[in-house]
């Protein structure tokens, strides 16, 4: 196995990253609902990325490699029985100030993705946020195609039970 050169080895992954980290965060975050723990999971997973850097041949499959990671780092993490602890604190942690009008609607539609398992959320996230093909979103998630389509069938139908009303969008009948 032929290594590349230290120096170019390193431009090559830092192109990378400023190309697609901020993608990536998005992602990580979406699985995980959480910035702090998704800054973590990508930081593992970009880690992970720059060791096995030699090894990744096909350069435009690195998307998909990193986000394998970042689902079986994701599920690493919630396996650990520290965070099925609940954490009691005497006072509420300040709220984050957005300084742009927000109505709510997509706070309290996270609030409703956030409530499928992880595994489930992990489907929705792939097949609708990175539009990934239940092909693609199978081998990410180390599953059958039929895993992907039934888990996917089954996220959606729970998130249709589970959206309130005024965020449905509205049908074609109401605006005539």
């Amino acid at each position: 196995m032929r290594r590349e050169p230290s120096g170019r080895r390193d431009a090559d992954f830092e192109a990378y990253l400023r190309a697609r980290q901020p993608a990536l965060l998005r992602t990580a975050y979406l699985l995980t609902g959480d910035r702090h723990t998704a800054e973590d999971v990508l930081q593992t997973s970009l880690a992970k990325l720059y060791l096995a850097w030699d090894r990744v041949h096909d350069r435009g499959a690195v998307d998909a490699y990193v986000r394998r990671i970042m689902v079986n780092e994701h599920h690493s993490l919630w396996r650990r029985p520290w965070k099925r602890r609940e954490h009691v604190r005497e006072e509420l942690p300040d709220t984050a100030y957005r300084d742009s009008y927000d109505d709510g609607q997509a706070e309290a539609l996270w609030e409703v993705v956030r409530s499928l398992p992880p595994r489930a959320r992990a489907v929705v996230v792939l097949r609708f946020y990175e539009q990934l093909t239940e092909a693609e979103t199978a081998d990410v998630l180390g599953v059958s195609v039929g895993t992907v389509k039934s888990q996917c069938s089954r996220a959606v139908a729970a998130l249709r039970e589970r959206v309130p009303a005024h965020l449905h969008p509205a049908s074609p009948e109401e605006g005539r």
